[in-house]
């Protein structure tokens, strides 16, 4: 059998190739709705399916979204992943997921793999983006939007929540139970100081302890953002002699290795330990205690980044305040805090 042609879903609807490729690509010109109906319908009859690497080569563009990300394992990033999909394919877009493992040099991999594939748009959870990176994406003149984390090394539109005042939030309601002080498990010395989600965490639970008038002097303790090792270093916190009163995590993930540590020493969560995180994972409602947490609304952020990096109407130009899209965090009150 023949290959059908866009000529062929031409004629049959009566019209010209230009206004079928207008109807395909959904513009860059507007077609009456009778004549979308007729070509529609004439596309249906014939079967005709668009040869997609013709048009990427025609426009230098492809059906793709690049979407890097430290490591989809963490729930974190894979639900954000999987909200930025939803997204891309309300817009029609494909998305090729890259994972760096939090490593500078595969970062640059896929930066360069997916430039090279021309994708429509980049969004890139980067966690320190380094030098040669965003050298990268100068090169390529690329549609980029940060998302989740805003490295100062590049000054594209970035997409993020309002990590320092959600972390203040937390803090304060542990506080307004009535615990003596909050200590913070906090990213590792690796963590950026500048626009890293875990900073903000950091520096929120500082200033709310130092608006109590409580020292956060030698309350801060270092852990991967995972809950394996997170876990690891909690069991040696809860038992040793300065067990902390309450704890806030600078992920999710982090809170979950600690309510672990502190059910297997047998420490009661919240009677002798509250706990709180950062995130709301969908595994937070399920913990044991359902988790008190931090959440922002993933789907929009997703939604907002998709649209940044497809639509250059929404690039705006001016400071890097401008540039930045921040989304409000609200407090998600559960049983590890000590609500009931």
């Amino acid at each position: 059998m023949a290959k059908v042609t866009r000529d062929d879903v031409a004629r049959l609807a009566g019209t010209s190739t230009a206004v079928v490729s207008y109807v395909i690509n959904n513009g860059p010109r507007p077609v009456a709705p009778a004549t979308r109906e007729r070509v529609l319908a004439a596309i249906k009859e014939l079967g005709y399916r668009p040869d997609r690497v013709a048009q990427a080569m025609a426009s230098r563009r492809t059906d793709l979204i690049g979407l890097i990300i430290p490591d989809a394992r963490q729930p974190f990033f894979g639900e954000m992943a999987h909200a930025v999909e939803q997204a891309a394919s309300e817009r029609g877009k494909m998305v090729l997921v890259g994972n760096t493992d939090y490593v500078g040099e595969r970062e640059v991999h896929y930066l360069r793999a997916f430039l090279g594939m021309r994708v429509s748009g980049l969004i890139l959870v980067s966690h320190a983006l380094n030098d040669l990176a965003a050298a990268e994406i100068d090169a390529w003149d690329a549609r980029v939007v940060l998302l989740h984390e805003r490295p100062e090394a590049i000054d594209d539109v970035a997409v993020v929540t309002d990590d320092l005042g959600g972390a203040q939030l937390a803090v304060r309601h542990l506080l307004e139970h009535g615990y003596e002080y909050v200590a913070c498990m906090g990213g590792t010395a690796e963590t950026p100081s500048v626009g890293d989600p875990v900073s903000d965490h950091v520096e929120g639970w500082k200033r709310a302890l130092e608006e109590a008038g409580i020292s956060p002097e030698g309350r801060l303790f270092e852990a991967p953002y995972n809950r394996y090792d997170a876990y690891r270093i909690a069991l040696d916190l809860l038992a040793g002699p300065d067990r902390p009163p309450a704890i806030f995590c600078s992920t999710d993930d982090q809170a979950l290795g600690v309510l672990r540590a502190a059910r297997e020493l047998r420490i009661e969560v919240p009677g002798e330990l509250a706990v709180a995180g950062f995130d709301d994972i969908k595994e937070a409602a399920l913990a044991d205690p359902p988790l008190t947490t931090i959440a922002s609304d993933r789907s929009a952020m997703a939604r907002a980044a998709v649209d940044l990096v497809l639509d250059d109407g929404l690039r705006v130009a001016g400071s890097r305040r401008e540039r930045l899209k921040v989304f409000p965090s609200r407090l998600v009150t559960r049983r590890s805090c000590g609500c009931a």
